[in-house]
Formats: C-alpha cells, sequence, structure tokens
C-alpha cells in the first residue's frame, strides 16, 4: 500500500501531491457530518468513507498527515468562534478558527512522527482517548455512528487492526485481513426504549443577539405560555423547553415561578434557564409537576464558553480580556435525575448530552436541552446530534433533546 502511495507520488510533484492527499482524507473524514447536514444517511457510504480515511491516515505521508488534521480541525470546528461576539468581542471568528485548526494539525501529527503503520495504528488508538483543550467533540469512533461497522473500542481496534496487516501480508493474501472487518461490524445494537410518557419536545428559534434583550422579553414568555398551553390541550404528559429559554436567573422572579407551578398541575413542565446564588452562577435545569419545582444545575461546563481550561493564573486573565469576565459559570458535583409522573430522567444541558460522564449508572432516559444559536449559521447541531446519538447507542439510552435553533427531537 504504501509503495503503491509513493509510487503514484513519484509521478507528479511532492507538496502538491502530498496537500492533495491531506485534503481528501480531511473530506472522507468528515464526508458521514455533512452528508447527515444535508439530511443524507447512507450507512453504506458512511462505511466506505469511514474505513477509507482510517485508511489514509495509516499510510499517507507525513505531510499529507498534517494538511489532513488542519482540515479536518477546519471542516469540524470552523464554527467555534461564531459565539464570541455575544460577549462583546469581534473579529475572532478566523483567528479562533485557525487555533482550532492548529491544534488538530498537531493532535493528528502525532501520526507524522513515523512512518510504520502498526506505530500509526496504535497512536491512532491512543489518539480516541484524548481530547485536546479538555474538549471532546472529535470522537474518532464516531465516523462509525450511521454505518455497519460498531462504535465500541473494541470495534475501532478491530477496524486498526485489519487495516493495518494488509501492509505485512504478501500477495497472494494481501487483503484477507480484510475479512476481520466483520468481527467490527454492528450485529447487535443496544435495545433503546421510549419512555412511557407523551412528551413535547418544543423547538424555538430565537436569535442569540436578541435573546438576552430585555424589550424582547415579553414575547419570549409569549412564546413559552403558549407552547405549554398547546402541550395542555393536545394531552402531552411532559413538555420540555430548550436550554435559558428564560433568559433571566429564575429564582429572581418569583411571579414567574408562581405562574409556572400553577400551570404545573395540568402538565409537568421542564425548562432551562439561570441560577443566583451567594453571588454564584449556575446553568440550570428547572423541573415544575404538581405545584413543585426542582432544580438540576449543569455539571459539564464548555471549555472557553463556561469555564476557561487553563491554570488559575491564567484563567482570570483570560476571563477578563476575552469574556469580559463571563465566563465564570459554577457546576453541581454529580449528575441531576427529575422524577417526572414516576419515571426517571437524567438531566442534560447542552455539552453536557454528548459527555460520557452523563450516562454514568442505569439510564434509560435523558431530557437534554440546548441553545445551539450561538453558532448560528453552521453544522453544530448536527455535530451534537451526532455525538448525542454516538452515546445514547453505546448506553443504550433513549434522549428527549429540545433545543433553541435546530436538534430537537427524539435520539436513538
Amino acid at each position: 500500500m504504501i509503495e503503491k502511495i509513493q509510487n503514484i507520488r513519484n509521478s507528479y510533484n511532492h507538496l502538491l501531491f502530498d496537500l492533495t492527499l491531506g485534503v481528501v482524507t480531511a473530506l472522507l473524514f468528515s464526508a458521514f457530518l455533512y452528508l447527515e447536514h444535508f439530511g443524507i444517511t447512507i450507512k453504506l457510504l458512511n462505511t466506505i468513507f469511514g474505513l477509507l480515511s482510517l485508511t489514509l491516515l495509516l499510510y499517507i505521508p507525513k505531510r499529507a498527515v498534517l494538511t489532513a488534521g488542519f482540515f479536518i480541525g477546519l471542516l469540524w470546528f470552523y464554527w467555534i468562534g461564531y459565539s464570541f461576539k455575544y460577549n462583546g468581542i469581534n473579529n475572532m471568528e478566523t483567528l479562533i478558527t485557525v487555533t482550532f485548526m492548529f491544534i488538530y494539525m498537531l493532535f493528528f501529527g502525532v501520526l507524522a512522527l513515523t512512518k510504520s503503520v502498526a506505530i500509526r495504528a496504535v497512536l491512532l488508538f491512543g489518539l480516541s482517548f484524548f481530547e485536546p483543550v479538555d474538549f471532546n467533540w472529535l470522537q474518532l469512533e464516531l465516523l462509525f455512528v450511521d454505518s455497519y461497522i460498531g462504535i465500541f473500542k473494541y470495534q475501532f481496534a478491530t477496524v486498526l487492526f485489519s487495516l493495518t496487516l494488509v501492509n505485512y501480508i504478501k500477495n497472494p493474501y494481501r487483503y484477507v485481513p480484510l475479512l476481520l472487518l466483520i468481527l467490527a461490524f454492528n450485529f447487535n445494537p443496544p435495545i433503546q426504549k421510549d419512555a412511557p410518557l407523551k412528551i413535547k419536545l418544543v423547538a424555538t428559534d430565537i436569535r442569540q443577539n436578541i435573546k438576552w434583550k430585555k424589550d424582547t422579553l415579553n414575547e419570549t414568555l409569549q412564546i413559552i405560555y403558549k407552547e405549554i398551553d398547546d402541550a395542555v390541550k393536545n394531552g402531552y404528559d411532559v413538555v420540555v423547553l430548550p436550554e435559558s429559554v428564560f433568559p433571566f436567573f429564575m429564582n429572581e422572579a418569583p411571579l414567574v415561578i408562581e405562574q409556572l407551578k400553577t400551570l404545573s398541575y395540568d402538565i409537568a413542565i421542564v425548562a432551562g434557564s439561570l441560577l443566583r446564588e451567594n453571588n454564584l452562577h449556575y446553568n440550570v435545569t428547572y423541573k415544575f409537576e404538581n405545584g413543585n419545582f426542582d432544580v438540576a444545575k449543569k455539571m459539564i461546563l464548555v471549555p472557553f464558553g463556561e469555564y476557561i481550561p487553563l491554570p488559575k493564573f491564567a484563567e482570570k486573565i483570560v476571563n477578563d480580556i476575552f469574556f469580559a469576565g463571563a465566563s465564570d459559570f459554577k457546576t453541581a458535583t454529580k449528575p441531576t435525575d427529575f422524577i417526572i409522573k414516576g419515571v426517571k430522567f437524567r438531566n442534560a444541558i447542552c455539552y453536557e448530552a454528548t459527555r460520557k460522564e452523563i450516562y454514568d449508572e442505569d439510564v434509560d432516559f435523558v431530557i437534554a436541552t440546548s441553545n445551539n444559536a450561538w453558532f448560528y449559521p453552521s453544522i453544530e447541531p448536527t455535530l451534537q446530534k451526532l455525538l448525542i446519538r454516538f452515546y445514547a447507542r453505546k448506553n443504550g439510552a433513549t434522549i428527549y433533546h429540545s433545543a433553541n435553533w435546530r436538534g430537537t427531537g427524539i435520539i436513538k
């Protein structure tokens, strides 16, 4: 395989060939994500593209590996800088995008330290456990979330082992190891149950630039109360509204709390808001039922959005300069479960739904809420949905997701 690539390479300009091969690798690696974004889910295509992209990462020249990592960073995370302008920091999108391109160039660049296919396979498997800047949205197994290949570590290891052996077996049996891919097939998908309740998942479309303005608050509240009223009229047991759908500190709005407590005699209400407690800020979910309410505080914060993953001495400087002190949310110490009409739901707020910690213990059902308007317009809601599906299938859970700007639905 390496010899064939080298022979083709020798026929062209080496630099141009390596750059082209790196871009092709990045496109294959990202194909399933963009197909899903445009509503195309073809398991065979996703399987082929995933296998080809991993094969190329194992065999292509070192310079092509770096190029592939650079453009994977672009294709997957070009949208991260979009949120900065809502914190009063303008013209940062390009800088943040390029930063993430270099981060993932270095991430995959580890493979460029060697030409050995076997060592690259070991390194690539090791990278599947590594999360740059404490951000886990590039899961290597995610390539196969909607394919014929399974998404567990042993299946990923089997794929890498099979693709690697091809390089060490002589003709005429060189491609026989590919038969091992059958062992990585997803023959036993997990059982994912439906909750025994009629649940309305509310999708809102409130732009981030107006979401927190006082002059739009009444309109937002009217939207919320209408959704609750419609859910009651249509016989739903539960209505779920997005993250921070109430764009204020709910515990400082007693009239709203009393209104929701009254409405909760007719229907259970789950909604996102904020909470201020002892001068500390929390991103929270409220659950109202039968005139009472519970609060679930977010346990896992978004790196560089809700906390700064840097040493303490640098954390305050970056927070004050780039986030105007806004990236200072506090967290719960463990996940929160809501009991709604006798059924247990794990609470997850946005980023949390894409973290394995939420699925610890016995979790059948998760209520997830998000505000994806931070990243309008982009593929972020699609990547989030695929990651939620990834963890849902790994853990046999069903996710009920309510989002502001795309992503609302039942995810299995």
